[in-house]
């Protein structure tokens, strides 16, 4: 298994602690303390888990699992795939941390966290599932 596989995965579970931390915090808040669940904590826990759990995974499992490129294959390039991972990483850690914040505050620069991490992570799949195109077949 390269390295790379290993790093989406390994990252994917971290992001699946994460947001069973969050859902967590939510269900106490709400049995024990009958409070309803804020809308940014819950965009919080989707993110966690959907983009940065299952996203992650797939993109590892994909990389690991497709037929290798072949040798004439220019789009694929394994350093494309390095700066998907860490736009996603990034974008969505930063979207989740953004979205707990923004739970607190209502500042105009947390919006725009909130925004650019969302951004980074259409980046982030854009350029990923472009890179790894030629491999579906």
């Amino acid at each position: 298994m390269h390295s790379l596989v290993r790093r989406f995965i390994k990252t994917a579970i971290g992001f699946l602690g994460a947001g069973l931390l969050i859902g967590g915090w939510m269900l106490i808040r709400r049995e024990l303390w009958r409070e309803g669940p804020n809308p940014f904590v819950v965009s919080a826990h989707t993110h966690a888990l959907f983009v940065g759990f299952v996203m992650m995974l797939i993109c590892g499992v994909a990389l690991w699992l497709f037929p290798r490129p072949a040798q004439d294959d220019t789009r694929y390039r394994p350093v494309l795939i390095d700066a998907a991972y860490w736009l996603l990483t990034i974008g969505t850690a930063s979207r989740v941390l953004g979205e707990l914040v923004h739970a607190a505050t209502n500042s105009a620069w947390i919006r725009w966290v909130v925004v650019t991490a969302g951004g980074l992570q259409i980046v982030a799949m854009v350029l990923f599932f472009h890179t790894m195109w030629s491999r579906i077949r």
